[in-house]
């Protein structure tokens, strides 16, 4: 096994030979995605290390962390933490072990290509938050632990993950009893996103990045109420009608078809969210 470097701008990964013309894609898909981030956040992380794993075995080696977030969350959620990160470096499975470990349902092997931004939402995250990791230590990672529906949700919702999750969330809340809000740490990597979905429709994106900079000090409920300006109860109808409209298809359209595609943004169209913001106020009036 031949390692090997390749430098961008503000990336240096270190990976296996074989994956070189993978991993130059996922250098300038990081690239961009930084670009992106560069409007919404004040600091910005540079000269990030990039570490490509050959194998889970590897990652897992590497990172116990990892290991303990994954026993944290629900048998469903596992198979999308597909990397790890630490100060200064993100670890990820190489672009082909991302897709083998895809499962059949539609849009788990376009989570799963996402995986690097995410783990580097995670950096992004951690550098304007400093009460969240990296670095991970026992404290950190209790607090990780305690506000996983933040630091799993916003790095799924920057990484632009949410409208492909929509089939795992229909097969969670088939087989579970209805969510709380904030979700749990089993549940943050699966609904931790539509949390910042709905707050995106709902105050704008601008209220998100509040959100992700800003913990408050009475807890997670609290933050969610300070950054709906509504009282938890109603927030919580309206998450839970909006899971149902995320994972309920138009009746024309296959689950497939309501997918983003690859050549679109990741975000869900403004139209779509201007028609659940109408049915929201609707349902209101009502």
């Amino acid at each position: 096994m031949t390692w090997i470097e390749t430098h961008s701008a503000s990336f240096e990964a270190r990976h296996e030979a074989t994956d070189a013309d993978d991993v130059r894609l996922v250098l300038d898909q990081l690239e961009q995605f930084r670009s992106d981030l560069s409007d919404r956040f004040e600091r910005l992380p540079e000269d990030v290390g990039v570490v490509i794993h050959g194998s889970p075995a590897m990652l897992a080696v590497a990172h116990p962390w990892l290991e303990l977030a994954r026993l944290a969350a629900s048998p469903a959620s596992r198979r999308y933490f597909g990397g790890w990160f630490t100060s200064g470096e993100i670890h990820v499975l190489a672009p082909k072990l991302l897709e083998g470990r895809a499962s059949k349902v539609a849009g788990s092997a376009e989570t799963l290509r996402l995986a690097p931004l995410h783990e580097y939402a995670h950096l992004v995250i951690g550098a304007n938050n400093p009460e969240l990791p990296p670095p991970f230590n026992p404290r950190s990672f209790r607090n990780y632990l305690r506000w996983a529906w933040l630091c799993e949700g916003a790095a799924t919702w920057l990484a632009g993950q949410t409208p492909y999750l929509a089939p795992a969330i229909v097969s969670r809340m088939r087989k579970g009893r209805a969510p709380s809000l904030p979700p749990s740490a089993r549940d943050a990597m699966l609904l931790g996103g539509s949390i910042f979905d709905l707050l995106a429709e709902g105050e704008g994106p601008d209220a998100c990045v509040t959100l992700i900079c800003n913990l408050e000090a009475a807890g997670p409920q609290a933050a969610i109420e300070r950054a709906f300006a509504r009282p938890l109860a109603e927030i919580t109808d309206d998450w839970r009608r909006y899971l149902a409209e995320l994972t309920a298809p138009d009746p024309t359209t296959t689950l497939t078809d309501s997918l983003p595609s690859e050549q679109t943004a990741p975000m869900q169209p403004e139209d779509a969210r201007a028609e659940r913001r109408r049915r929201r106020e609707a349902r209101r009036i009502g």
